[in-house]
């Protein structure tokens, strides 16, 4: 038996893959971050399955479940609540452990991922980088974090919460000179990106009467680009 790990939208539900959709309609249990987001999605594509909850405070006692299930012969797909699962989201412990304890197959449904959306969107942005997702919520270690990935001399991508993104751009704009691409509410409605220096995103954020949407922020140190230009020349 299988166990799928499958990526779904990150905001809108048609960026979702085929065959996502049919490895979901297909699967004989579907184990998920949130039930009642991951009923939303299944909804919309007319998909009735058994849905387990499997999510960073259960991850590990829920994975010996979803490997009895396998053991008894069902088939099952993990979902996070957005994007693709063990990408700053549950799901990286239950591979783990499955993978530790049996030899069912764990198979990846590629899909959605916000960080890579925002790659995508975000121009020349150096040779390679570092995806750090959410940093620490305490200011210490965010801002000693931060200060380890200004001197590995590449751009880095971090995720962050609307209630936290002012505090999180002034502790890039004291760590180094840099360029930053944010994007909020990557794929929804209301879809925003934000370029220029920090200072200049936290202007744009400031004058709100408030800051709404899930944030993703590429991070790009003074000099990298010029740096991917000068070892493309030599």
């Amino acid at each position: 038996m299988n166990l799928y790990m499958v990526a779904t939208p990150i905001g809108n539900l048609d960026d979702i893959t085929y065959r996502a959709v049919k490895v979901l309609s297909s699967v004989d249990v579907i184990a998920c971050e949130d039930t009642r987001h991951t009923m939303h999605l299944l909804s919309h594509y007319g998909i009735k399955k058994r849905l387990i909850a499997c999510h960073a405070h259960n991850e590990e006692e829920s994975a010996k479940g979803i490997l009895a299930l396998l053991d008894g012969g069902s088939n099952v797909a993990y979902c996070s609540d957005a994007g693709t699962p063990g990408v700053s989201d549950p799901g990286a412990r239950l591979v783990e452990y499955i993978r530790a304890e049996s030899e069912h197959a764990v198979i990846p449904i590629p899909g959605a991922s916000a960080f890579v959306s925002l790659v995508s969107a975000a121009g020349n942005i150096g040779k390679s980088f570092t995806f750090e997702g959410f940093l620490s919520p305490k200011k210490g270690r965010r801002q000693k974090r931060l200060a380890e990935l200004f001197r590995r001399e590449e751009s880095f991508i971090v995720y962050e919460s609307p209630f936290r993104v002012l505090k999180t751009l002034e502790d890039i704009k004291e760590a180094g000179e840099c360029r930053i691409v944010a994007g909020r509410e990557l794929t929804k409605a209301h879809e925003e990106f934000i370029t220029g220096s920090a200072d200049d995103v936290i202007a744009s954020l400031s004058g709100r009467d408030a800051i709404k949407g899930e944030f993703a922020l590429i991070v790009i140190p003074e000099g990298i680009c010029d740096k991917r230009e000068e070892d493309q020349d030599s």
